[in-house]
C-alpha cells in the first residue's frame, strides 16, 4: 500500500569538511540534481530543495527542481525543513521525510519504506531505518550510530558506542543506523522548537532529542 509523502532534501552551502559540497560534479552533473531524482522515483508527492544559498537554488532550478530558500542560520536539516512545514502551512499530521543532500546513491525504495513505517502506526511521530551491523569494524566505528530497539522496533537508545556491549567477549548481533527521518509535522516542529539535550550534546546524535522528548 502506498503512502502519501513529502520528500525534502535540505542542502546548505557552508559544509565544513566540503563547501559547496551538493554543487560538486558527479558524472556532469551537480550531486543535488541526483539526489533530486532518486526522491522523485520514491514515489513522494511532492518534492522540494530547503536550501540556504542562492548558488544551489539557481543550480536546482536548472534541472527543474522546487526550491525553498530558508535562513541560513539552521543548525540542522531538521530546522530547515521545519521553516518549510510553517511556512506551507502543512497539516501537522503530515508525514515529511528528510532525504539528505549529499546521498546521491540512495535507493529511492528506502524513502518510501520510511514514510510507510511511520504511516502504519499513527501513534509514532518520528520513523528511520536500521540495518544489520556486518562486521566487527564497523561494530566499533564512532562514525556510525548503533542502535537498540524494543521488540516491536521502538528505538530504545541510539550511540557512537559500540551497544550492545558483549561482557562475556565476541560481537554481538547489533543494528546500525540509517540516516534517513520520515516526521509527522507536529514532531517536526517540535524538534525544531526544542534545544539539544545533554545526550545529543555528548553523542552528537541529533535523533537522541527525539528520544529524550519521549517520541
Amino acid at each position: 500500500m502506498a503512502q502519501d509523502f513529502i520528500a525534502v532534501i535540505p542542502a546548505r552551502f557552508g559544509s565544513r569538511r566540503l563547501p559547496g559540497k551538493p554543487l560538486a560534479d558527479i558524472d556532469g552533473r551537480p550531486m543535488i540534481a541526483w539526489v533530486y531524482e532518486r526522491a522523485q522515483q520514491s514515489g513522494a508527492s511532492d518534492v522540494l530543495v530547503a536550501t540556504d544559498d542562492e548558488r544551489i537554488a539557481a543550480a536546482c532550478r536548472e534541472f527543474g527542481a522546487v526550491v525553498e530558500l530558508t535562513s541560513a542560520g539552521h543548525e540542522s536539516g531538521t530546522d530547515r525543513i521545519a521553516e518549510v512545514a510553517e511556512r506551507l502551512e502543512w497539516a501537522d499530521d503530515r508525514i515529511v521525510v528528510n532525504v539528505q543532500g549529499d546521498e546521491p546513491l540512495l535507493p529511492p525504495a528506502l524513502i518510501s519504506q520510511v514514510a510507510l513505517l511511520l504511516g502504519q502506526d499513527p501513534a509514532a511521530r518520528v520513523a528511520t531505518l536500521v540495518t544489520p551491523v556486518r562486521s566487527r569494524d564497523e561494530w566499533q566505528d564512532p562514525n556510525m550510530a548503533r542502535v537498540i530497539v524494543d521488540r516491536n522496533g521502538r528505538a530504545l537508545y541510539f550511540s557512537r558506542a559500540p551497544i550492545p556491549w558483549p561482557r562475556d567477549g565476541g560481537t554481538p548481533p547489533a543494528l546500525r543506523h540509517i540516516g534517513l527521518y520520515a516526521y509527522r509535522v507536529d514532531a517536526l516542529k517540535q524538534l525544531a522548537a526544542t534545544s539539544p539535550c545533554e545526550l545529543e550534546r555528548v553523542e552528537r546524535l541529533e535523533q537522541l532529542r527525539a528520544l529524550w522528548l519521549g517520541m
